[in-house]
């Protein structure tokens, strides 16, 4: 009993360290490491703001779903994202309720808070065509992020996350366009 308490305490320690950037920092990271993470907490957490929109203005279950998808894998990248900054002692972006968008208005596919406006007055079939076509936007602006970090990033864990924002996302593209009626 006791060992297998132990054995579940270690996987959960494990994890737990894996969430908050992993190890002790010791593992050699860049100023493209900092960047990336700096750069794509606030875009990922425009997304999850975009995505929770949806819930009670999307009228088609296929949107609903690109979405919760969309929060599920975003809000755990945002918390590991921070972790590291955190372990290399760097900035986290802050978090604000009612984001300011105008702050990052310039970075690749991010919204300004014109167009978060209209994507938060609209409902319906117009949501979903708003709504996707935004997302497509800013999912191209963090596939462009991510491809910069693969190029120039050290940190293993970040380039290992980029590989999988850039599949991700661009699959996400793929159905976001199909969804739009585009090839």
């Amino acid at each position: 009993m006791r060992t297998t308490r132990f054995a579940a305490l270690s996987v959960s320690a494990v994890f737990a360290l894996a969430a908050c950037g992993g190890g002790d920092g010791a593992e050699s990271h860049n100023s493209q490491d900092v960047s990336f993470a700096q750069g794509m907490i606030p875009h990922h957490r425009q997304a999850v703001e975009m995505a929770r929109l949806a819930d009670g203005r999307a009228s088609s279950s296929q949107v609903k779903d690109l979405a919760a998808r969309v929060e599920k894998a975003q809000g755990p990248e945002i918390r590991t994202m921070s972790g590291w900054l955190k372990t290399w002692g760097e900035d986290v972006p802050s978090s604000m309720a009612g984001m300011d968008h105008s702050a990052h208005s310039g970075m690749a596919g991010m919204m300004d808070d014109a167009d978060m406006g209209k994507l938060e007055k609209v409902s319906g079939k117009d949501f979903d065509s708003l709504f996707l076509t935004m997302m497509v936007e800013h999912h191209e602006g963090a596939v462009e992020m991510a491809t910069a970090e693969k190029a120039k990033g050290e940190y293993k864990d970040a380039t290992a996350m980029a590989d999988s924002i850039v599949t991700t996302q661009n699959a996400e593209i793929s159905e976001m366009r199909k969804l739009l009626g585009e090839k």
